[in-house]
């Protein structure tokens, strides 16, 4: 579910009900399994010894030619009434287990945080203040904790004092009274026989210390069946979180999101969004075309808006044709990168129509390469085909001579020489930003897709590279929409089309 249509990515971007998924789908889902583990054996044995023990009551209180209900009633009013209690006053465990996992999570995230920024950590001298958040993280799981403690204290000095002193009460009285009935339940004859046969005081001294073994043996059923009730409560407070989890991927995989907008009903004046239960409504469509001679991207009346709902661009209608490369520029934040996230579909579309084509013949139909590439884990072969797998390659009858070429093209030959393509490094700290750069072409150059969007990919490289790697590129036949702030590309992008197309977006 975390992996099915880009949930892992919707759920922390588009989502605003889930924090970390991560602690969710590893500790929340561990605890909450064990719970139900250790929970099984907690109520069952328990229960079971209830049941012999209550049958091998009732046959020595028959024995005994007294009455079998009256003790059984009783413990089941006294242990009933104690049991109400301890449910009226109870604090709410589920709840406060569910605050800690949270805390818990969320000093998890600061730790992680501080893990993947260390170099940007250390060059700012950013110690403190990282420190500063982190004992603030780790104070508020202790207060926490501490608060939980503190509930658990004096609701077990409770449930002890019923358990130890009431039930123990209760069980005297049980065991007495088959003794003091005994008479008015057996005939004359029988109770005057046990008033004067040694045999009557053996049997009544049998009966006591059987009885006394059973009860202690009941009342330890019991109260684990009593401490077993905050356990229960604990894992409602579990299964709130998994099962919130759960329901979260499930709407986020159909389309549904929950986040705190910027704009409401009251402030969308122009009627760009349609509101429903105060949550905007995707009323775009996303229409794949099917003829493999249709290879053009089309944006009709297609609004830019952002998961907060922050309107960039009211609408905007464009059509880009096979070979029109186009370039994008404009200042920060005017929703460049905005609009590659709707073309990838990454974004909700709440108007308007896109059209794209469908991935034919092995190909696929666009690309996306970042101004920060993503190295994965694995062999300087598995950097150059990702997202593909060997088998992926192997499939498409890609030789390693062709990998080779690939190298070159970006100017990666002396990685070629200094370590072989089943190389295992750790690639993000190995390869310098240039470097990553150039790896994230070559993947483009091996995948050779009919669009690439291209956001400010080459910003570390340098120009004469920047320039053979566009002219590469080109002769792939590869449609290139690219956003930077380089004047040099102005120059670069004349020489693939008399007639470039070039958007500036405007604040």
């Amino acid at each position: 579910m975390y992996f099915k249509n880009e949930t892992y990515y919707k759920v922390s971007n588009l989502d605003g009900r889930i924090e970390n998924a991560d602690h969710r789908l590893t500790d929340d889902i561990s605890t909450f399994s064990s719970s139900v583990a250790h929970l099984y054996s907690s109520l069952t044995k328990p229960c079971f010894d209830l049941l012999l023990i209550g049958i091998a009551m009732a046959r020595s209180s028959r024995r005994m030619k007294a009455n079998i209900v009256m003790g059984p009633a009783l413990a089941t009013i006294v242990i009933g009434t104690t049991a109400h209690i301890l449910r009226i006053v109870s604090p709410k465990f589920g709840q406060l287990v569910a605050e800690e996992a949270n805390r818990t999570g969320y000093l998890r995230h600061v730790h992680s945080k501080i893990i993947t920024n260390a170099e940007e950590i250390a060059f700012y001298g950013g110690h403190k203040v990282e420190h500063s958040q982190l004992q603030e993280a780790y104070s508020r799981l202790v207060n926490q904790m501490n608060t939980i403690f503190t509930q658990k204290l004096w609701f077990i000095m409770l449930e002890q004092f019923f358990m130890k002193y009431v039930w123990s009460g209760t069980g005297m009285v049980m065991v007495s009274l088959p003794i003091l009935t005994v008479g008015a339940a057996a005939s004359p004859e029988h109770s005057n026989l046990i008033k004067s046969d040694e045999q009557g005081v053996s049997e009544r001294t049998q009966y006591f210390t059987t009885a006394r073994n059973l009860l202690l043996s009941g009342a330890d059923a019991i109260e684990r069946l009593m401490s077993s009730y905050k356990e229960i409560v604990a894992l409602a407070g579990y299964t709130s979180r998994v099962a919130g989890m759960f329901e979260v991927f499930d709407e986020v995989n159909r389309g549904i999101y929950r986040k705190t907008t910027l704009y409401t009903e009251e402030r969308n004046l122009n009627g760009i969004l349609e509101f429903r239960n105060g949550q905007p409504v995707a009323k775009g469509q996303i229409v794949f075309s099917v003829d493999a001679k249709d290879s053009s991207i089309s944006l009709e009346n297609v609004p830019v808006v952002t998961p907060n709902c922050d309107i960039v661009v009211p609408s905007i209608s464009l059509t880009i044709e096979a070979g029109m490369h186009l370039l994008i520029t404009g200042p920060n934040g005017c929703g460049k990168s905005s609009l590659f996230r709707i073309l990838s579909g990454l974004w909700p579309i709440y108007g308007g129509t896109l059209r794209i084509p469908k991935s034919f013949g092995g190909r696929p139909s666009m690309f996306y390469i970042p101004q920060r590439p993503y190295m994965s884990c694995g062999t300087l072969l598995d950097q150059v085909i990702y997202p593909d797998t060997r088998k992926d390659m192997e499939a498409k009858k890609i030789s390693e001579a062709q990998l080779r070429e690939i190298m070159r093209m970006v100017s990666l030959e002396h990685i070629l020489d200094r370590d072989s393509f089943d190389e295992i490094r750790d690639w993000k700290d190995t390869l310098s930003g240039g470097e990553k750069q150039r790896m994230a072409i070559a993947r483009l150059f091996y995948h050779r897709p009919k669009y690439a969007l291209l956001d400010e990919c080459t910003s570390a490289v340098s120009i004469d590279v920047e320039s053979c790697i566009y002219e590469t590129a080109k002769s792939m036949d590869i449609t290139l929409l690219t956003i930077t702030h380089r004047p040099t590309l102005w120059y670069v992008s004349d020489s693939f089309s008399h007639s470039h197309p070039r958007i500036l977006f405007t604040t």
